[in-house]
């Protein structure tokens, strides 16, 4: 399965949940998701932190394709390295939805193996921002283990159609902002 592969291979990070769906084949993933690993700290090979991470990260995949992507980018340059290092592995019917902190308005790019649909977030989380995206209620995860309501969310978005403009990945990287992540701290 591909998400034990890039569990093995250190690429899940703080990880909520990663189990089967339920559905022959299926399995989902909740947390951080590595794009850049961190530098080689030691000679035994353990590494430093990521450098760069898919945050609130909501996967799933079926046999060895994702067939959903969806989480949190600080900058709109690390579609980049996300897609470098994961496209081959995109299902053709893929979907993604990225929330970034960057980026001026709603858009779907188009990269070379999927449509990304960018969303602007610079504070919030990405289930709860996703839910709201697809209309979802809390009744429709009713019963729900953690795994069968990441497919449901996938279920949802197979009708999932936003009306937000198309555009190329260079074109939306041409429209990049200068907004940052809201932080929060003690007061």
């Amino acid at each position: 399965m591909l998400l034990d592969t890039y569990e093995k291979n250190g690429l899940l990070f703080n990880a909520n949940f990663k189990e089967a769906t339920g559905t022959a084949g299926q399995m989902a993933y909740r947390g951080d998701f590595v794009l850049v690993e961190g530098a080689i700290a030691d000679a035994e090979g353990r590494r430093k932190p990521p450098e760069v991470l898919l945050k609130g990260a909501v996967l799933l995949s079926e046999g060895d394709k994702l067939k959903l992507m969806a989480g949190s980018l600080d900058d709109l340059a690390e579609i980049e390295p996300l897609l470098a290092k994961y496209q081959a592995d995109f299902a053709d019917d893929i979907q993604a939805v990225l929330y970034v902190v960057n980026v001026a308005k709603p858009m779907i790019a188009a990269s070379e193996r999927a449509n990304l649909v960018l969303i602007p977030m610079t504070d919030g989380m990405v289930w709860n921002e996703l839910v709201d995206e697809l209309a979802l209620e809390k009744s429709d995860f009713k019963g729900q283990g953690a795994g069968e309501k990441v497919a449901t969310l996938l279920a949802a978005m197979k009708d999932y159609n936003p009306k937000y403009e198309r555009v190329s990945l260079a074109e939306a990287m041409a429209r990049k902002t200068s907004a940052q992540r809201e932080s929060r701290g003690p007061v």
